[in-house]
């Protein structure tokens, strides 16, 4: 079975589309968990009419205060079941074949971490023609300069793979900062080179967030994968040029 885990942060407006997203799923051996992390605008109330009728195969983690994405997904990986862990927010799209397609590549590799190819896609997840490609496998010191594996593709075999590891630490960029922690112990990520999933992205896209990206990918360099200053900048520079190709 795949347990599935959505955080669910003020996401009214996107939280029925996803649920109907994974009931069509060809894959049928799965647990949809959705943790609300003190939503205001009626996510609990959209969800609970669901369950009302989907039965419980769906469930509602409802938290008392907003405690962050990593705390929700780690609410998630707490309460699940299935052998497989997968993760998807809530106004990202997958396709329908996707967990069918990636537990298949799970059991032929014997990975215990796979990710696939993604698309960007509009504000309205209508895809834009430009996909990011997963590598075969991806070690730690090649993930060090470029950012390519995207949580909504991230699937881990709990029977491979120590569950605490894959708990998500309070940092900036916690999901980056978890799959360097679990590469760094010596796990490889596989890579599915098939695009199951669109990334949506706004409208705008302001400078702020070049920044804020540059200040977190910063962090990790320096506090996730311990790297001196000159290390931190050399992989940088093969971050920053990979980033600015892949947005183009």
């Amino acid at each position: 079975m795949v347990s599935i885990i959505v955080p669910v942060y003020n996401a009214a407006k996107y939280i029925k589309h996803t649920i109907e997203m994974v009931c069509e799923q060809t894959y049928r051996d799965w647990e949809l968990i959705l943790v609300d992390d003190a939503s205001s605008d009626g996510s609990c109330d959209v969800i609970e009419k669901i369950i009302s009728s989907q039965g419980k195969r769906i469930r509602l983690i409802r938290k008392d205060r907003n405690e962050g994405v990593a705390a929700a997904r780690n609410s998630g990986i707490d309460a699940s079941s299935g052998r497989y862990i997968a993760f998807i927010d809530a106004d990202d799209v997958w396709k329908p074949d996707k967990l069918e397609k990636q537990v298949a590549f799970m059991e032929k590799t014997g990975a215990a971490f796979s990710f696939h190819s993604y698309e960007f896609g509009d504000e309205e997840a209508n895809p834009t023609g430009r996909i990011v490609r997963a590598p075969k496998t991806l070690k730690f010191k090649e993930a060090l300069s470029r950012t390519v594996i995207f949580t909504t593709t991230v699937m881990f075999d709990t029977e491979k793979i120590d569950m605490e590891i894959i708990h998500m630490p309070q940092v900036p960029s916690e999901d980056t900062a978890t799959w360097w922690r679990i590469l760094k112990s010596g796990y490889v990520a596989y890579g599915l080179d098939e695009n199951l999933a669109i990334y949506r992205r706004p409208g705008k896209s302001l400078s702020s967030n070049k920044f804020v990206a540059i200040e977190r990918i910063w962090f990790l360099y320096r506090n996730i994968a311990d790297l001196s200053v000159i290390k931190s900048f050399y992989y940088f520079v093969g971050w920053a040029v990979r980033a600015t190709l892949r947005r183009l």
